[in-house]
Parts: C-alpha cells; sequence; structure tokens
C-alpha cells in the first residue's frame, strides 16, 4: 500500500517534495494514513461522498474537483483503467513538480508503469506489499493529453464516465427492475444510489410523480445524472445513500445498491442501504429493489419491513417487493 511505499522512496529511495506548494493526493483510500505527506500541504481530491467526508473529519483539506496548480501531486489508481488514465492526466496537466504513482498489481500498476515508461523518465520503482510506487519529473502539461476522460455519450444514448459505475452501458440488474416497475409509485419517489440515472430516467415515465429525488456518493456519477435526467422534476443530491436525510418522507424507494468499495462483496452495504430506504419511507410506503442472486438480503428486508416478497429476477439477479416500513427492529 501507500503507506509502506511511500516513506521507503522519500527515505533514501530519490523520491523529494519541493519545498513549496500543495500536494495533491488523487483518490487515497479511507484508511490510508499518508505518511511522509506533510498534512499542512496535503489535499484530498476525491469524488466520492463518504470518503471525502471522512478526510474532512480527520482535518485534511479535501476538493472534489482539482483547481488551481500544486507543488506535486500522488495518484492513488483506482481499478478502472480508463478512470486511472484520466486521473493521471489530471495531476500532471495540473502539478508544477514531481507527479508519483502508486498502486496495486491487481489495479493494473504494471500495465501503467509500461505505458508510462514509452513516454517518460521514471523513476523508481519501489516494489512492496504487491504493488508498486514510481514517479515522474514535472512533465509537458500535454503530455497525456490523450489519456483524459470525461462524461461521454454510450451507444445507447446515455452519458457515463470512466470509474462511473455501469460506465459502458445500461446495467443488466437496473434494466431488470425497471422492467418491474409499477405504473403507480406514489408522488415522491427516491432512487437511492442513483448512479447516472438510469432507474430514474424510468420512474419519471410514471404516472402521478411530483418529484424524483437522485442520491448518489459520486460526484461525477451525479454529474452524468444531471445530463440524462433532464427532466424538472429530478432533484439531485451529492451525499451518503446510507445517512441522507430529506426535508419528507418518500412514496416509493428504487435501488440497486452498491456491495463492494474494493474488490471483495461486502453485503453490509447493502444491508445498511435497506436500513436506510425503511427510515426514508412513509409509513405505507414501498421499496422496489434489485440485487445479485449470492447476497444475503432477506434477513435485513425481513427485519426492517412488514411485508416482503421476491417477485422475480433470473439466475444471476433478484429483485424485490418491500412495504410497510417497521420503525423499529423485532
Amino acid at each position: 500500500m501507500l503507506d509502506s511505499r511511500l516513506p521507503l522512496a522519500l527515505d533514501g529511495g530519490g523520491l523529494e517534495w519541493p519545498e513549496s506548494g500543495t500536494i495533491a493526493v488523487f483518490a487515497p483510500s479511507v484508511d490510508a494514513d499518508l505518511a511522509g505527506i506533510p498534512k499542512d500541504r496535503a489535499e484530498i481530491i476525491q469524488d466520492h461522498f463518504p470518503a471525502n467526508a471522512a478526510w474532512a473529519e480527520r482535518g485534511f483539506r479535501v476538493n472534489v474537483l482539482s483547481e488551481g496548480r500544486y507543488g506535486a501531486a500522488v495518484v492513488c489508481l483506482p481499478r478502472s483503467k480508463l478512470e486511472a488514465r484520466a486521473m493521471i492526466a489530471k495531476a500532471c496537466a495540473l502539478s508544477d513538480g514531481v507527479v508519483v504513482i502508486d498502486g496495486q498489481k491487481t489495479d493494473g500498476i504494471e500495465s501503467i508503469l509500461k505505458a508510462m515508461k514509452a513516454r517518460v523518465t521514471v523513476h523508481g520503482p519501489v516494489t512492496k506489499t504487491h504493488g508498486k510506487l514510481f514517479w515522474i519529473d514535472p512533465p509537458a502539461a500535454d503530455c497525456f493529453a490523450d489519456w483524459e476522460a470525461g462524461p461521454a455519450l454510450t451507444e445507447g444514448g446515455f452519458w457515463t464516465a470512466p470509474g462511473v459505475f455501469s460506465a459502458d452501458g445500461v446495467d443488466l440488474a437496473s434494466a431488470l427492475l425497471a422492467d418491474a416497475l409499477p405504473q403507480k409509485m406514489g408522488k415522491q419517489v427516491c432512487d437511492l444510489g442513483a448512479g447516472w440515472g438510469f432507474l430514474s430516467a424510468h420512474v419519471l415515465t410514471r404516472e402521478g410523480v411530483e418529484a424524483v429525488h437522485l442520491v448518489e456518493a459520486g460526484h461525477l456519477a451525479l454529474e452524468c445524472a444531471k445530463r440524462n435526467v433532464t427532466d424538472k422534476r429530478a432533484q439531485f443530491h451529492w451525499a451518503d445513500g446510507t445517512d441522507w436525510e430529506p426535508e419528507h418522507k418518500m412514496d416509493t424507494i428504487v435501488m440497486n445498491p452498491p456491495f463492494h468499495v474494493g474488490r471483495a462483496a461486502e453485503p453490509q452495504i447493502g444491508q445498511a442501504f435497506v436500513a436506510s430506504a425503511a427510515r426514508l419511507l412513509a409509513p405505507q410506503g414501498h421499496l422496489w429493489m434489485v440485487a445479485n442472486r449470492h447476497l444475503p438480503y432477506e434477513a435485513e428486508l425481513k427485519t426492517r419491513f412488514a411485508q416482503v416478497e421476491e417477485i422475480g429476477g433470473d439466475a444471476r439477479f433478484k429483485l424485490f417487493h418491500a412495504s410497510r416500513p417497521l420503525r423499529k427492529r423485532r
């Protein structure tokens, strides 16, 4: 991890920070301690709302979108290759000093290292804990301009972006849920974990809907949603779906909840979304949900709702309809 490799690079490995200037740290994991980066000079560039809030609580400056110039930059590789390249391009364009790249083998650090060596001089790498860290001197601002990527139209006519869930097109589970939604869904509807807005676009075709609240933790995903869902009834909330607080209760919630932060499945995230849905709904409210078939959500649904039924699905996904949220756990 960055915590183990960066100190080695700074302590006799040849890496040095410039004497002044802010050090931009792109998308570090929330459990990183950033050993070797002066806290008073660090600025966390983080798109994800819960991670952004966690870094702020630890006393770091945080920014959703990198702005201005930086004295140096550190890029923590994400899982998406296109997102990683776009992040590196941005760091190189905005940094007046050294740009550090760190990542695990499972995140594609080897291919990134090879691609960057073909263009610029690379220092290092420092290899430890199944990953590598290397750095480059300040490159020309446009050296990696062809790696830049932002929101773009897919063949299906939706705006998505690298790193956003289901960036290549419509998610099959969401499509399954969209087909199962009833014609009447009430006046106030929430799309919890809305992504780039596919389910919300379908909800807005239903009779009697007065407002759809798109709640999404990813800032870039929400920016894509604003391009995809242009109906004036749509309201956009950059927030954590597990603790968002609306002004009033919802009649209906639809969701295809996330279930991982890293590579391993973490069903407790989806379970937290189920608990949040029960909290957000009116006494006679309804939840419509899709999930991977292997994930254990049935017990949490039955704990949080008086009525729960599986309404279909296929070999990979299961659909649920739950109603009458319980205010107290059984």
